[in-house]
């Protein structure tokens, strides 16, 4: 079969959304044009200019650099309708208007390529409504393509089909969302609001309805229904000002105009919450209005208060006791909270119940299988996990029984029983929705297997439901060793695999002794060594907390070994006669980013956060991130007819000096620590897949390591030149005293110290500068106040 090519996108509409995926689909590196109304007056492309523009200015930045947003082509309807000739794939994003969308159809219709899949991104209208509007030809390749805001961070795509959408279209896209864009993709039944908004939206509307009967306010609500409850940390107000009040008003209207008490039994909880119908009356349409649920002033928060109308003081916390209750394993976690006495407890076993209840009576309505609906809100709704995961993690039929009861007596939001496939038959006897067969499917009464789409074989641990099969990371392969720090493994037999086990993937002594025998057994047996964790992060460092009881005992000169050791371990995975890839996912930070930047390549999960933040505790990067970033500069230099080696190094004495991390992979792109010969993965269950075949590849084309080469450095005349800025900085109040003696120990590493410009160095003789800064640092009492304050409270002390 032909594979599906994307080689360039239109999307359809500047608003919010449209621009967004714009934005993501450059991240991807996919050509893409964005199309909007001509401009009344002025350009006509002015809409989308100023859509593009203020891309650049929104945070959490929807592009990985903020300048790339030049790369999205502009185009209006009037002009350019012809360049939607050359575009694969067609994404349509203007409002959730049916008139607005079938007119536009119309217009574009002829302009559409014979191959080209048309999708619109409606949040919840019925996509076979809008396939009418359609020529018979363009029919077949039509469907919905619901993206969740914001779309660079939202895992989750919903895909739609019609009646007359085929088959092999869906499985285009979905290939193409998966790996191209990095997505995690559901397939919905073309119902109001599809799957994940109709469970998410109906259960805030339930919580906002629990929040009126408990007297309960929106930040104690919040911080119930935040981590505490392994939701989005923004909790359910927080969440509704995010995604705007009118957007959710929006979605309400959708349901209340597509359904009724006979196709939803919880139609009578649809209605518009009074407090949602004032906020948006005021104007007040959440974050992008700067004031929703919640508001900021200055640096305090307020909260709405419906009686008044006016903003209160927010900040109020939950009752611990419940903190507790939610800590406790998931079936005592139930039973405490339905038997708890106080309103908070009742209000959080209301939301479970109320969640259970909704998902089981529409799960055959809305979806193929319970696997769809558990990971639509994993991936929508940023939940750990889905309701029907929780509730067979309690004990299903135990919570079934609890939830009728609440039914029976009145207590639930309807009438409506739960199924009976709930009580009886296959989902029963097995205790739960999902099996090691599949996800139930209630349409079909059978247990089903996921879609064995090859786009999923680049998926070695594809993220599993509670209850399903799969291969776990921990254990799968075969183990050559493993201790509490490290386990060295290999999937294939051709390529070595080292996974860091320690809190945050710290780099302890242990790790460093793992990968030296991890880098001996590559070089003597295997093609290659990966370095790949498969949860986040990369690694966050050096664990200083594992070196300061060997300072306590011995002094520095502990220091000085470990620093040794961990910049030998480096130099071992730069020279190795293997290559060594680093699996980039999450944050690489200081020792983290020395070990990925001494790899022979990088694969980087987009949402990879790269840098050397050492600054942070009072110390300067000390496992050979200040001498990659002379040798770079040097490398860089060669391309110059200059002998100057400052300009190439300004960049990197800055991002070292200033703790600088990329906000992506992208940007750590920019910052030096990742090359353009390495790739960046948008889906982060490929990583190990592009890792493993680039230690492969680069073993079959007769990979060597480097030759060890003396360099040039800056030297004394270059370092000068910085600390000349320094002093400005500091005597400006730019920086403390203690930042400018870290700056100035940093200069003189990258610059090589007191020497001749231009003077020839080795690694050796850099990293011998970085031991002696780092080891100057540590005994230095500012320091120590800086590195006990970050083991203490998580937060660096600026002193």
């Amino acid at each position: 079969m032909k594979r599906f090519q994307v080689k360039k996108v239109a999307v359809l509409g500047a608003g919010v959304m449209g621009a967004q995926i714009a934005a993501h689909l450059v991240n991807v590196k996919v050509p893409v044009v964005l199309f909007d109304l001509p401009a009344k007056e002025g350009a006509k492309n002015g809409i989308v200019t100023r859509a593009i523009d203020n891309l650049k200015k929104l945070k959490p930045s929807p592009l990985g650099v903020a300048a790339d947003a030049d790369l999205i082509g502009q185009a209006n309807y009037e002009e350019h309708l012809e360049q939607l000739r050359g575009c694969d794939l067609i994404i349509e994003a203007i409002a959730e208007r049916m008139d607005w969308k079938l007119d536009l159809y119309k217009k574009i219709a002829p302009f559409v390529a014979e191959h080209a899949i048309v999708a619109s991104n409606t949040s919840g209208l019925s996509i076979t409504k809008l396939s009418e509007g359609l020529p018979e030809a363009i029919k077949p390749r039509f469907c919905g393509i619901h993206f969740f805001n914001p779309p660079r961070y939202m895992t989750l795509v919903e895909l739609i089909n019609t009646p007359t959408t085929e088959p092999k279209i869906l499985d285009h896209l979905e290939a193409f969302v998966t790996s191209g864009l990095g997505k995690g993709v559901v397939r919905a039944k073309d119902t109001p609001n599809f799957v994940a908004n109709r469970i998410g939206i109906a259960g805030m509307l339930a919580t906002m309805k629990e929040v009126e009967n408990f007297g309960l306010t929106y930040d104690v609500v919040d911080d119930l229904t935040g981590k505490r409850l392994g939701r989005a940390s923004s909790g359910t107000f927080r969440t509704a000002d995010v995604v705007g009040l009118d957007t959710m008003a929006h979605v309400i209207k959708t349901l209340q105009d597509n359904l009724n008490e006979q196709t939803d039994p919880f139609y009578g909880s649809f209605g518009m919450p009074p407090v949602l119908a004032k906020l948006i009356e005021l104007g007040h349409l959440g974050q992008k209005a700067k004031a929703g649920f919640f508001k900021k002033v200055g640096r305090d928060i307020l909260r709405f208060d419906l009686d008044s109308g006016e903003y209160v003081t927010a900040g109020e916390k939950a009752d611990e006791v419940y903190g507790r209750m939610l800590k406790r394993p998931a079936a005592e976690r139930l039973k405490l909270l339905r038997n708890a006495e106080g309103p908070q407890g009742q209000f959080l076993w209301a939301i479970l119940r109320n969640s259970f209840h909704y998902a089981a009576v529409h799960l055959a309505t809305i979806a193929e299988t319970a696997r769809d609906v558990d990971q639509a809100m994993r991936w929508g709704f940023g939940m750990q996990q889905g309701p029907f995961e929780l509730w067979q993690e309690a004990g299903w039929l135990d919570v079934a029984k609890m939830v009728q009861e609440d039914i029976d007596a009145g207590k639930a939001l309807c009438k409506a029983p739960l199924p009976d496939w709930v009580f009886k038959g296959p989902v029963a006897e097995a205790g739960g929705v999902h099996t090691a067969q599949g996800s139930w499917n209630p349409s079909k009464g059978v247990f089903e297997a996921r879609r064995s789409l090859p786009v999923y074989e680049r998926q070695h641990f594809p993220e599993l439901l509670l209850g399903e099969a799969g291969p776990k990371f921990e254990t799968a392969g075969t183990t050559i060793a493993e201790d509490d720090s490290l386990r060295t493994w290999t999937l294939d037999g051709q390529v070595l695999i080292a996974s860091i086990k320690t809190k945050m993937h710290a780099i302890s002594p242990e790790v460093c002794e793992g990968l030296m025998a991890a880098i001996d057994l590559a070089e003597q047996e295997y093609q290659g060594l990966v370095v790949w964790s498969g949860d986040e992060p990369f690694s966050a460092g050096a664990d200083l907390q594992a070196m300061l009881p060997a300072f306590m005992a011995v002094g520095v000169a502990a220091i000085e070994d470990a620093e040794g050791f961990m910049q030998q371990v480096m130099l071992r995975l730069r020279y190795a006669n293997v290559p060594v890839v680093s699996a980039v996912r999450g944050l690489a930070l200081g020792g983290g980013c020395e070990l990925a930047v001494h790899s022979a390549r990088r694969v980087l999960h987009m949402e990879s956060y790269v840098g050397l933040v050492e600054v942070g505790v009072g110390l300067v990067p000390g496992a050979g991130g200040l001498t990659y970033i002379a040798r770079r500069a040097a490398e860089n230099a060669e391309t110059s007819t200059g002998k100057d080696l400052l300009p190439f190094l300004t960049e990197g004495f800055t991002a070292a000096a200033m703790a600088k991390v990329g906000t992506s992979a992208i940007e750590s792109r920019q910052l030096g620590y990742v090359l353009h010969s390495d790739l960046i993965v948008p889906h982060k269950d490929e990583l190990l897949f592009v890792a493993i075949n680039e230690a492969k590849a680069l073993f079959a084309g007769g990979y060597r390591a480097p030759h060890k080469r003396l360099f040039p450095v800056a030297g004394r005349d270059g370092k000068a030149t910085i600390l000349g800025s320094l002093v400005n900085m500091r005597d400006g109040g730019f920086i403390s005293q203690h930042d400018f003696h870290i700056a100035s120990l940093i200069a003189n590493v990258v610059t090589g110290g007191d020497v001749e410009p231009g003077t020839l160095v080795s690694e050796e003789y850099l990293m011998a500068l970085e031991r002696q800064a780092f080891c100057a640092l540590i005994v230095h009492p500012k320091t120590q106040e800086r590195i006990l304050g970050m083991l203490n409270t998580g937060k660096p002390v600026r002193n």
